[in-house]
């Protein structure tokens, strides 16, 4: 191979612009929850569609736990979440008391199976969470029609989804309530911070007072310097101005974040798809519309340590790598000891888990990355399986 590259999985873009507007922040007089979060607020609804009301927040975490709170989930309620997911999806169903009920996922997207699903709603069942697996988007049809036909609230996880879209919708905009991400390697960042979204805007409503407190007037709104009441029950979920100011930068920048993305995933599927014994996660669908977060390649036939020989190989020759995600959430130790599910239930999700590597596609590959990704792991799949 040539001279040995070294390709980080994710790697946030930022500029000059993103630099410059935090400074413009810390030269004012409001650092939080100000000016630059609302803006950041109004752009990202633009940029959704019609009908889309949004409100900065800390984390994807956090707007996870403002959506079920505010929909009024909790004890003796139960929330069929995917088996596959990060923690957080269903960190957020036992913070507000709930019990999680999991969900295998479909093998060629690793979204949640909506058969799977039907079969699992009881009457205690209230809400559905799903999520738009690594920017894939459900088939929110079949979510839909089982939400519809038992009254359940639908709470979409977008956090690797922005830009993804079904029958021309952005996600987020056709369940009850949805949550994205702005962490570091996501599609934008904020350097931390995330988004509520819902189509429903006495829920926005609902969840703006209760990120801050329950405070029922902002500083903008107040007669008095420092009065106010706290009619409801609130928490400090508030994004500052600084996060927001380098999100509106980014967010400029998402149809090149998206298009490179893009390129870079079907120019490396393409390469791999001369490798046997491997798999890509895609959608073939013409309503669905993929983020292009990654690229997850699935190894037929092989053991955990044999994918992990891989992944240590590429790393060792330059190339990033993540696993999404590294057990099925029934799998870890709190949701073991707490619920001991049958884990043979999730057949799909421990496939995924165990045998799959996630690849970037980022806009900071630069030129002749996507060749060097797809030889290294050409070379090193011959050589390791």
């Amino acid at each position: 191979m040539n001279q040995l590259r070294q390709i980080p999985f994710g790697k946030p873009w930022i500029t000059t612009a993103e630099r410059e507007a935090v400074l413009r922040v810390l030269d004012g007089d409001i650092l939080t929850h100000g000016p630059q979060a609302r803006a950041f607020e109004e752009e990202f609804a633009t940029f959704m569609g019609a009908g889309a009301h949004c409100l900065t927040v800390s984390s994807g975490m956090a707007a996870l736990h403002l959506a079920y709170w505010q929909l009024g989930i909790g004890p003796g309620d139960e929330v069929i979440v995917p088996a596959q997911t990060h923690v957080a999806t269903v960190h957020a169903v036992e913070v507000v008391g709930a019990t999680p009920v999991f969900a295998d996922c479909d093998l060629t997207t690793g979204n949640i199976d909506p058969q799977a699903v039907a079969r699992l709603v009881t009457p205690r069942t209230r809400a559905i969470g799903v999520v738009h697996y690594n920017g894939i988007p459900c088939d929110m049809d079949a979510i839909m029609a089982i939400a519809g036909q038992h009254e359940l609230k639908v709470v979409e996880d977008c956090a690797l989804a922005v830009g993804a879209r079904f029958r021309d919708k952005h996600v987020g905009l056709i369940g009850d309530a949805a949550i994205f991400s702005f962490y570091p390697v996501k599609h934008i960042t904020t350097g931390d911070g995330g988004m509520f979204a819902s189509r429903h805007a006495d829920l926005a409503a609902k969840v703006s007072k209760a990120r801050a407190f329950g405070v029922d007037r902002s500083f903008g709104e107040r007669e008095v310097p420092g009065m106010y009441d706290v009619p409801t029950l609130g928490i400090n979920y508030r994004m500052s101005d600084i996060n927001a100011s380098i999100g509106r930068e980014q967010l400029k920048r998402i149809d090149a974040i998206l298009q490179a993305r893009r390129t870079n995933f079907e120019a490396l599927k393409r390469l791999l798809a001369r490798v046997p014994g491997t798999m890509v996660l895609d959608v073939d669908r013409p309503e669905a519309l993929q983020s292009w977060y990654c690229l997850t390649v699935v190894l037929e036939g092989v053991s955990t340590e044999r994918r992990n020989a891989v992944v240590k190989a590429l790393n060792a020759a330059g190339v990033g790598t993540s696993i999404y995600y590294p057990q099925p959430v029934p799998r870890l130790t709190y949701y073991r000891n707490k619920y001991n599910n049958d884990l043979a239930l999730y057949p799909n999700a421990a496939r995924i888990s165990d045998q799959s590597i996630a690849l970037p596609v980022g806009p900071h590959l630069q030129e002749g990355d996507i060749a060097y990704i797809g030889a290294a792991f050409e070379r090193i799949i011959k050589e390791k399986l």
